[in-house]
């Protein structure tokens, strides 16, 4: 005699296939419209995390990228007098330190440059770097002198496109430097090698890079300006890197890393970013209260079979679990919506650069173009919240549901 093959939704925990058929069976139009309502609340208030999140976290690691790649993840400042040279002993243990990849000698100065078509020139930073050396620079073939002996420099993209000036073209330099302790006006001509672009606004903007000496020499050979800047492999590395860098220089250098320079900028850029979380998670947590609803609509439709459940030995505490596994589903369905559509959007967004800021205003945020960057961490948070927000709102309709009287079932026959 042949047996009737079982039927694979009944599989599983009691539970479980009590609520799989609760939601597989054929329902109102006032349990439909409340359960899509439920779906669709949950999924808007975790895409709107998801998107916010991934904003703050792509501007913040965005920003760090950039800063530590201008200013690099570790600096050491001369002092009493000393210049940024380094005997060849410490240089090289300075290069042994686990995870520093270069070592760079660095002179900044002030002034301005001008064009032909922007005679009244901009003011500009002066980077005088070696080729090759530190973070931001420039190769030996870009620094090498024109064929008419004018020096080379490479202009910031946006600082080029300010000046309305092309590669080739030669530009006047004018650095305030000094002479025995008193200012001193400096004049050179520089001939535009080549332009760089790190989408950091002020790096763009207003940066040249030249060859060191030369930076020493318009800046009247004031060695206070030379620092040396070491790059590492991980930038989350750069304290440790920066205590045994202090070991080294000490006392002659004050060591310092990207952490220490932009505490307070990133630690209000974190606080931002839980401020956010929790103003969002508002969203969502609204969005339970639909879920409930829907709880509560299926509690009293289902109400027959629920006393027959009861009075067929399921116990209440089997029977919550029924109705906080069907409102876990669809929290999580609305949860997982949210997070695929959010992430979509989010890679749209960066994708094509849809949200970008004139000059101006990137001056203000320090970015050109806004990235949105989804990390596991804060998709998992985000996660997390939904899905106990859910179940916690579920947990007083399925209470409810196991606390029927079974007797009252005969008023449903």
């Amino acid at each position: 005699m042949s047996q009737r093959p079982a039927d694979p939704s009944l599989a599983g925990p009691l539970p479980w296939v009590i609520a799989w058929r609760f939601l597989r069976g054929r329902h109102s139009r006032l349990l439909d419209g409340t359960a899509r309502a439920a779906l669709l609340s949950t999924a808007l208030g975790v895409m709107a995390m998801v998107i916010a999140m991934a904003l703050m976290t792509g501007y913040r690691r965005d920003l760090q990228s950039k800063l530590v790649r201008g200013n690099a993840a570790v600096i050491a400042y001369p002092v009493g007098g000393e210049t940024g040279t380094l005997s060849p002993e410490r240089r090289r243990k300075l290069l042994a330190i686990p995870g520093v990849r270069r070592l760079g000698r660095v002179a900044y100065g002030q002034g301005s440059v001008s064009s032909a078509k922007v005679p009244q020139g901009l003011e500009v930073v002066l980077r005088g770097i070696d080729p090759g050396g530190g973070q931001l620079t420039a190769t030996a073939e870009q620094l090498r002198p024109a064929a008419d002996g004018i020096p080379s420099a490479v202009l910031g993209k946006d600082l080029a496109d300010r000046l309305q000036a092309r590669p080739g073209e030669v530009l006047r330099l004018v650095a305030l430097g000094f002479e025995e302790g008193r200012p001193r006006f400096r004049y050179q001509s520089v001939h535009i090698s080549g332009t760089f672009a790190t989408g950091f606004a002020e790096f763009d903007r207003s940066w040249v890079l030249l060859d060191r000496p030369l930076v020493e020499r318009l800046m009247g050979g004031q060695t206070a300006v030379d620092l040396l800047e070491l790059t590492v492999a991980d930038p989350d590395e750069a304290p440790r890197i920066a205590d045994a860098v202090s070991g080294i220089l000490q006392p002659d250098f004050v060591v310092t890393d990207w952490q220490q320079l932009n505490r307070e900028l990133f630690t209000a850029l974190k606080l931002q970013q839980i401020a956010l979380f929790v103003v969002l998670g508002l969203i969502v947590l609204v969005s339970t209260f639909n879920v409930a609803s829907t709880l509560v609509v299926l509690v009293r439709e289902r109400m027959r079979d629920i006393c027959l459940l009861g009075a067929l030995g399921l116990r209440p505490a089997r029977l919550r679990m029924v109705f906080l596994t069907y409102g876990g589903f669809l929290g999580a369905l609305g949860t997982l919506l949210g997070v695929l559509f959010g992430s979509g959007v989010c890679w749209v967004l960066t994708t094509f650069e849809l949200i970008r800021f004139d000059p101006e205003v990137a001056a203000i945020y320090f970015v050109n173009s806004v990235p949105f960057r989804v990390v596991p961490r804060d998709v998992l948070a985000i996660v997390g919240f939904a899905l106990l927000v859910t179940l916690i709102a579920c947990f007083a309709p399925a209470w409810k549901a196991a606390r029927v009287d079974p007797s009252s079932a005969l008023r449903y026959e």
